[in-house]
């Protein structure tokens, strides 16, 4: 069975994540690639639920930091088993927006929690499913607050985005120490780009990176110029 890569995006509210999701799910669809593409947290009825009180719920305002790692580690621990490794195992490409290091920024760095723990929690939640590619777009955080603000207009007040813009700063010095620290999975991208530049860069390195995308797409690329 052909390989098809689980892929990530990261980044601070209202870094673009969501954009390069969608923009990557439609390119593949077009070349006829499979593609599961799901969120954290969320993406499974359960997951759905603890979203809700995570982000939305009045009683959430009262949540320690501790219950919030345990929270988004079970959300994850179901999409994982539900969705993700079953999609994996039928030859499914999956595109998720967040995963495990978005809880070794937020809650290992800006919530100052222990980081082996995180750690720990992080790979008994995933198991063995690691993403191949991470996209971390990285962008000043008074940019990225502005952006986040103005989808808070149409979704309403967001919990995790209600932070102060010192704890953004540490959640996006952390992802660029993450970029640094495994070169190999994470790449940074300059979120300042337009949509379209930044689109294009994740494909070429994708297409780089997995031989199942090139050829696809090389054999898209000649029935185009027939």
């Amino acid at each position: 069975m052909l390989r098809l890569p689980f892929i990530t995006f990261e980044g601070s509210e209202g870094s673009g994540k969501s954009t390069q999701v969608e923009r990557l799910a439609a390119r593949l669809r077009s070349l006829g690639i499979p593609v599961l593409v799901t969120r954290e947290p969320g993406g499974t009825p359960i997951g759905e639920t603890i979203k809700e009180l995570l982000q939305f719920a009045p009683q959430g305002k009262a949540m320690t930091p501790e219950t919030e790692l345990l929270l988004f580690e079970a959300s994850r621990s179901q999409l994982v088993r539900e969705l993700i490794a079953p999609a994996r195992e039928r030859g499914v490409c999956v595109i998720s927006d967040r995963f495990f290091d978005s809880t070794t920024v937020y809650q290992g760095v800006a919530r100052k929690l222990d980081a082996l723990f995180v750690e720990q929690l992080n790979r008994f939640a995933i198991g063995d499913c690691i993403p191949d590619s991470t996209f971390i777009l990285d962008l000043d955080v008074a940019t990225a607050r502005a952006q986040m603000l103005r989808r808070v207009r149409v979704t309403g007040p967001d919990r995790m985005g209600q932070e102060p813009s010192e704890f953004y700063e540490e959640v996006r010095a952390a992802y660029r120490q993450l970029a640094e620290k495994e070169p190999n999975r994470v790449v940074l991208i300059n979120g300042a780009q337009t949509v379209e530049q930044i689109e294009r860069e994740v494909w070429e390195i994708l297409s780089s990176r997995f031989s199942a995308l090139a050829s696809k797409s090389s054999v898209a690329n000649r029935k185009s110029e027939i």
